[in-house]
């Protein structure tokens, strides 16, 4: 893999970049690599290894006559790029979808910013240095910084800036970026990393799954595995020193695990937790036609979580109850301008249009200012998470919120929506955001145009303030959700993206528990509809404790709901309270998950995967 850690780099010194060397001793005992879960499922096969070669980057200078050609040269290489990402955001919308076609889509834009091309050219022009070193120098430049900022969205987007920069070499060097698998029979791909356009061609015949040594879970190889729906782990670390083409692999997207030369045993473990996916699977239709209830008849809502309009289509088929979170932040990512209310009209009317009735919950924009990337900007801010984000950037730009507010107003004439506000930490915030939506409500009169004078208002309860305010809170909305990864972040003060402290970021620690089940029971005593969203409602392993803690709705990603509701059909509430009483019991998170896990296994065998071999 190309580096942009230095000023040369080399095609040779395979071993700096985890890659085997010929003489590498081979791995002849099994490895259980633990990594990222970004795409569910299990996938057993020979590994086929993917590596991008690299350049050696030169200082150089050239002659001032020079000037002129490399000045050409670098023109024709911006032009070339621009037009290959074109061409891979036309194809993979129309193969994939909009949502995945984005990422090539911002790597266009950061591509066309005119600073960045002045910044090259002037290394050229003013200081002549030749076009590669200039690229190299200004790339890199950008993406050191971010990574010394930190924070996983801006180590992703230096990870964009290095994909361009190698995109841009490869075209100064009469090599145009070609992506080939060498894939002729199915297998798992394993490799350092993967880039948009190395993820989004993978074939889908031939990939079984995917494991890389970088990545995020919220990186572009994760939304293109969840995209193509293959089993796929991220950050795994270095292991490509220890497996060559051919070696029989295991790839857990259900636990993050990377399992090299595993033994008999171990196969035979993952042979049955395959089969037991793939009779999950075959009942998929039979269980999107059946309720979702518990054995004893307590009737359960199963809603989803999608963030592009073409979702809706695959969550109804698979017996989704509705749409309990509707993501918006997509409008504002996939392009350089602000979302207009027309566009964003369309896209909630795809939605509630595809839903047929049921109910559509639209939440409103919840980006922070380090991600939106417009306005001018005063400094980087030292922690987003704490910062101008969410409601609190809705607020200080209200043009742009009733624009979003006007558009979610216009999509409930067509179906059942409910406008959700996100993170919403003190009873000023949310009067302050339902007052504006009421000036959203009052233009819409005058210009008669149609809404649901009637439409169903909540709010996310994402931190420990709103929990503690929540019976008055309670007073003042009609439904609230809970949305459990900020929730947990907030609680247990853990970035889950620092790798020095992950591991203290957990569903089940007692704390978290506690407002959850303050939250449920407070709203139950006021008969406010409470859901609960995040990673937590995803898991099987976690639905008899919810169900348990009085929680008749949840709103899980599309792909979980067979499972979901097939765990739901199984177990009764007794069973489900005597759960959550004695997970409640416990003093910390290790007891509670590994309790759970025991109990999931005894109620849904058929659905446990191996988490230990």
């Amino acid at each position: 893999m190309w580096r942009a850690d230095g000023y040369e780099t080399d095609r040779a010194s395979a071993s700096a970049y985890g890659e085997r060397s010929p003489d590498a001793a081979t791995a002849t005992a099994m490895q259980i690599l633990q990594g990222i879960a970004v795409s569910p499922g299990i996938a057993i096969g020979e590994a086929r290894i993917i590596t991008s070669e690299g350049y050696r980057i030169r200082r150089r200078r050239i002659a001032a006559g020079a000037v002129d050609s490399q000045l050409e040269r670098l023109g024709n290489a911006f032009a070339a790029v621009a037009d290959d990402l074109e061409r891979q955001r036309s194809r993979v919308a129309a193969q994939m979808g909009e949502r995945y076609a984005a990422i090539f889509a911002a790597h266009a834009q950061i591509l066309a910013d005119p600073t960045l091309r002045v910044e090259v050219e002037s290394l050229v022009r003013d200081q002549c240095w030749t076009a590669d070193y200039a690229v190299h120098s200004t790339l890199s430049r950008y993406a050191g910084i971010l990574r010394q900022v930190g924070g996983d969205h801006l180590a992703e987007r230096a990870s964009d800036l290095q994909e361009i920069e190698l995109s841009l070499l490869q075209w100064l060097n009469g090599e145009p970026r070609s992506f080939s698998s060498r894939q002729t029979s199915p297998a798992v791909v394993l490799g350092r990393d993967l880039t948009p356009g190395e993820a989004a061609n993978l074939d889908r015949k031939f990939t079984l799954a995917f494991a890389i040594e970088m990545g995020s879970a919220g990186g572009h190889a994760a939304i293109v595995a969840q995209g193509l729906e293959i089993p796929a782990v991220v950050g795994v670390g270095p292991f490509l020193g220890n497996v060559s083409d051919g070696d029989l692999v295991i790839v857990d997207g259900d636990q993050g695990q990377l399992i090299l030369d595993p033994d008999d045993a171990t196969l035979s473990t993952y042979r049955v937790a395959q089969e037991n996916r793939r009779l999950l699977i075959r009942h998929r239709d039979e269980l999107s036609d059946l309720p979702a209830q518990t054995t004893d008849g307590v009737p359960l809502q199963i809603l989803a979580n999608i963030e592009f309009p073409l979702e809706a289509e695959s969550c109804r088929s698979r017996g989704a109850d509705g749409i309990g979170l509707y993501r918006t932040e997509f409008l504002y990512l996939s392009d350089a301008d602000e979302p207009d209310e027309e566009g964003q009209f369309r896209a909630y009317s795809a939605v509630v249009t595809a839903m047929e009735g049921r109910p559509v919950t639209i939440r409103t924009l919840d980006l922070g200012a380090d991600k939106m990337g417009r306005g001018p900007r005063t400094a980087e801010e030292p922690n987003p998470s704490l910062g101008l984000r969410s409601i609190r950037l809705s607020l200080r730009h209200p043009t742009g919120f009733l624009r979003q507010m006007r558009a979610i107003l216009r999509a409930s004439a067509l179906g059942a929506v409910q406008l959700m506000f996100p993170m919403i930490t003190t009873i000023s915030e949310l009067r302050r955001a339902k007052a504006l939506l009421a000036d959203a409500m009052e233009d819409l009169t005058e210009q008669g145009l149609p809404f649901d004078r009637q439409l169903p208002v909540g709010m996310m309860v994402e931190t420990p303030a709103s929990v503690v305010l929540i019976e008055r809170f309670l007073r003042e909305v009609d439904f609230v959700s809970i949305g459990t990864n900020d929730l947990i972040q907030y609680t247990l003060a853990v970035d889950r993206a620092n790798l020095d402290v992950s591991d203290l970021y957990s569903a089940t620690d007692p704390a978290v528990l506690r407002l959850i089940m303050n939250t449920v029971q407070a709203a139950n005593a006021s008969a406010v509809p409470v859901s609960l969203c995040g990673q937590m409602s995803g898991s099987a392993v976690y639905c008899m404790l919810l169900i348990g803690m009085g929680l008749r709705s949840l709103s899980v990603p599309s792909l979980a709901i067979p499972e979901i509701k097939q765990v739901c059909r199984k177990v009764s509430r007794a069973q489900c309270e005597a759960v959550a009483r004695n997970a409640l019991a416990m003093d910390n998170a290790r007891e509670v998950e590994i309790y759970l896990r025991e109990e999931f296994k005894k109620a849904a065998p058929e659905l446990v995967a191996p988490t230990q071999v």
